[in-house]
């Protein structure tokens, strides 16, 4: 048996799962919302108490840079240590990793019913891949090509700076280095950044907040209701939002995809992007995808998928666990 976590600022997924000839059968999964615990070891301790189940190996991705088994996390006030873990819960095969490293090692599991195409690129070409996913923050990763597999890695290439495109995008980074001094993609490309962008388009005199709207901010996830406004087409500033959004998205998402050769494919994950389906199938995101210049034929070629199956992360974190846990 396999204990699997996939930890983010929002909530913190935890699942066992059985490996069953090369693949991996969940037997139970439990949510916990990760602000109401005061760390990890907390949440983890209390889904074995209540399973009755010891596990063999376990694995967690946490949103956070993973450095030396310890990690400060991005979105939560807590401070995780592998050897402290694996005491809490007596289990020497335990492992930490980037949350974006379990995304990435979760595409070997997926089928193409897991995923939608936005661009089919060149077909079957063998490289190297990389992930990306809007949530609460900014993840991304690779999987480097050897000639035979992919080898995961982690990055922050969420944090590395913005840089806008058209002068909106430019009046937008002015907005945003005001709020925060340095301005990194995160601060677009995530739930709190589409708030971001909602915000300065709204300074900027590009509409007028609806009442129902600034209501249904105040009531539940703000990023959700603008999102939800948008898709519904009943609010223009909330859609104007989430294209500039979106813009932003396809031009890092083929930034990503040019620093890493991704000849294999680009997958966007988290939380976000399924949601948003409807507007990623639209132009907006191709459009500024493709705008790299002399390197758009190379871009062109390179296939890009929505990840629609949300347990990537949490297979990601079983087979890791599997490939690296067994050997602790």
């Amino acid at each position: 048996m396999i204990l699997a976590g996939d930890i983010g600022g929002t909530n913190a997924r935890l699942a066992y799962f059985q490996p069953q000839n090369g693949r991996f059968h969940l037997v139970s999964e439990r949510v916990f919302p990760s602000r109401d615990h005061r760390g990890l070891g907390e949440i983890v301790a209390q889904f074995l108490d209540e399973s009755g189940t010891r596990p063999e190996a376990a694995c967690f991705g946490i949103a956070g840079p993973v450095r030396n088994g310890r990690v400060e996390t991005s979105n939560l006030p807590w401070v995780i240590e592998q050897s402290v873990l694996a005491n809490q819960i007596h289990l020497a095969a335990t492992l930490l990793i980037n949350d974006l490293e379990a995304s990435a090692w979760g595409i070997g599991a997926l089928g193409m019913e897991d995923l939608v195409t936005l661009n089919p690129g060149a077909g079957s070409v063998a490289g190297n891949q990389a992930v990306v996913a809007p949530g609460t923050g900014l993840g991304e990763a690779g999987l480097f090509w050897d000639g035979s597999r992919h080898h995961v890695f982690a990055c922050e290439g969420g944090h590395t700076d913005f840089a806008p495109h058209g002068e909106l995008q430019i009046e937008l980074l002015r907005f945003l280095a005001a709020k925060f001094g340095h301005v990194s993609y995160e601060r677009i490309l995530s739930g709190p950044g589409l708030v971001n962008v909602y915000e300065f388009l709204c300074a900027s005199g590009c509409g007028k907040q609806s009442a129902e709207l600034s209501a249904a901010m105040v009531a539940g996830d703000p990023a959700a209701a603008i999102s939800q406004a948008a898709l519904s087409g009943k609010d223009s500033l909330a859609g104007k939002a989430l294209d500039l959004w979106i813009a932003v998205y396809g031009a890092e998402t083929s930034n990503l995809g040019l620093k890493i050769m991704s000849t294999g494919g680009l997958f966007l994950a988290g939380g976000i992007s399924p949601k948003i389906l409807p507007k990623l199938k639209g132009f907006l995101f191709m459009e500024a995808f493709l705008d790299k210049g002399r390197m758009r034929p190379l871009v062109e070629a390179m296939p890009v998928h929505v990840v629609t199956n949300e347990k990537a992360g949490l297979l990601g974190a079983a087979r890791c666990a599997a490939v690296r846990g067994f050997r602790g």
